[in-house]
């Protein structure tokens, strides 16, 4: 009986959907045939005998490993023990909620997902301090830039609280790093049961963006038998001497197997939509413009450094502002890498990623969680919000993710939004930005679709067989999509 962890020689009856398909004739079925972590031949169904274990497609499809390139990933991994709070519509709301959410190890309460800006009240200390008590009470924003904590919470970590009780940015970075060092063994825990979930869903890959020292993390948990993702392990400006001093470069490998690498450089030079930070040349309704939290000189000085110890570079920039500075940065280092967000571009900007080499690193799904947001706070802005045919019409390479835990780790999710704007029974949300669905898939995959995975002679063997054609499927079906199975290097992680 196959099962997973088994070594798979042969996938029988399959049809090809994907990067590769355009090589075969139509909707036949074929056979695949794995070679170790490669694939050795593709045939038509029947035509050659099987070998090794086979794996009984029926007719399924199958498509190349998903990737989902920006993760938080202890972050993601704990969200399953906080008090959801997408659903809270006000702050009143929100604090009721926290009020009967269970105490967590550690004596405190930790609340994930609020969206504060269209709410009809503010939060404040008063209110949450008498919704909570004594117990620390932390409550994290869909974006992860701003935390809403009580006086307890306030007390626990040194910080000086303020009538609103809300800290943003570098303060609620801080925050999210303490309430994420869980024990080693918890958090690695945590984060072995997300990865096999997220391999239910067709994963083979992250980019992971932790606020912590990765390529310690993903050591230990190699070491203690961790096999079920491929994940490049990204390193922040105050690590990069640790870094360097380590030896370590961009593709390095971390631990044994062969799985987990040396990611890039992530670099924070904004804020976010949801907390009114993102750094933007036309004002905000409240007259601000944002927060740009690295200067340019600053940015260049960054990507020069990485540059020369080796390390690419991923930039977070969401406001037209932000996205224009990283840009510029690229362009007077040679830095490579990816503009992560690139949630605001202007017309100008466009072509530039592609004219640079830069990859857009974006998160679909975001598109449609902020359309409110993005139609009430940036009404002023001239620059495209959300763009991605755009792009993809002026060269740029996409490269697809979730953000998890801002967005849910759902690649199905993510190809939903980005072929069709919309979720459920509204109308799609700037309908031109929609992406073919052969060019999401390929954003998906782990070169995105400058190089996307492909199904194909020698190509590895990272492979997910689904129950329909994701090519072909309207947006429930896309979003709903059944996996049967996911392969690492031909070896099942996944087994419906």
């Amino acid at each position: 009986m196959t099962a997973v962890g088994d070594r798979i020689g042969t996938i029988r009856d399959v049809r090809i959907a994907g990067p590769g398909r355009e090589l075969l004739s139509g909707d036949d079925a074929y056979d695949v045939f794995l070679d170790g972590d490669a694939i050795a031949d593709i045939a038509p169904s029947g035509a050659l005998r099987a070998s090794g274990e086979v794996l009984d497609a029926a007719g399924a499809w199958l498509v190349p490993g998903l990737w989902d390139h920006h993760v938080h990933t202890v972050q993601w991994a704990l969200g399953a023990e906080r008090e959801p709070l997408g659903a809270a519509g006000s702050a009143a709301h929100a604090a009721a909620l926290m009020r009967n959410a269970p105490v967590l190890a550690g004596d405190r309460r930790v609340g994930a997902g609020f969206r504060d800006a269209l709410w009809p009240d503010a939060p404040s200390l008063e209110l949450l301090d008498a919704a909570t008590g004594g117990i620390p009470t932390y409550l994290i924003s869909a974006d992860v830039h701003s935390v809403w904590l009580n006086s307890a919470a306030f007390a626990r970590e040194g910080f000086d609280a303020d009538a609103t009780g809300m800290l943003r940015e570098t303060d609620a970075f801080e925050i999210s790093r303490r309430l994420n060092a869980a024990s080693d063994a918890g958090g690695d825990a945590s984060v072995a049961r997300a990865a096999r979930e997220a391999a239910a869903r067709g994963v083979v890959g992250i980019v992971d963006l932790d606020m912590a020292w990765n390529a310690g993390a993903w050591a230990r948990r190699l070491a203690a038998g961790f096999d079920v993702l491929r994940v490049d392990a990204a390193v922040y400006p105050d690590q990069l001497d640790r870094a360097i001093a380590t030896g370590l470069r961009s593709g390095d490998m971390i631990g044994s197997g062969g799985l987990v690498r040396v990611g890039p450089l992530k670099i924070i030079t904004d804020g976010s939509l949801g907390t009114r930070t993102a750094a933007c040349s036309r004002p905000y309704p409240d007259g601000s413009h944002g927060v740009l939290s690295v200067s340019p000189e600053e940015l260049a000085a960054f990507l020069a450094d990485a540059t020369a110890a080796g390390f690419a570079c991923a930039v977070h920039a969401i406001g037209d502002v932000a996205v224009a500075h990283a840009l510029d940065a690229f362009a007077r280092t040679g830095a490579a890498g990816t503009i992560e967000h690139a949630q605001l571009v202007t017309h100008a900007d466009l072509p530039r990623f592609a004219r640079l080499g830069v990859g857009a690193s974006v998160q679909p799904a975001h598109a449609l969680d902020d359309r409110d947001l993005a139609t009430a706070l940036w009404s002023a802005q001239t620059a495209l919000a959300y763009p991605l045919r755009s792009l993809v019409d002026r060269g740029a390479k996409l490269l697809f993710g979730s953000d998890a835990p801002v967005a849910a780790m759902d690649p199905w999710a993510t190809l939903a939004a980005a072929v069709f704007r919309t979720r459920g029974e509204r109308e799609p949300w700037h309908p031109e930005e929609r992406l073919d669905a052969a060019t999401a898939l390929a954003a998906s995959t782990a070169g995105g679709t400058a190089a996307p995975a492909r199904i194909a002679p020698r190509a590895l063997a990272d492979l997910v067989l689904c129950g329909s054609d994701p090519v072909a499927a309207d947006e429930p079906a896309l979003r709903e999509m059944p996996v049967h199975a996911t392969l690492l290097a031909g070896r099942l992680t996944h087994l419906a």
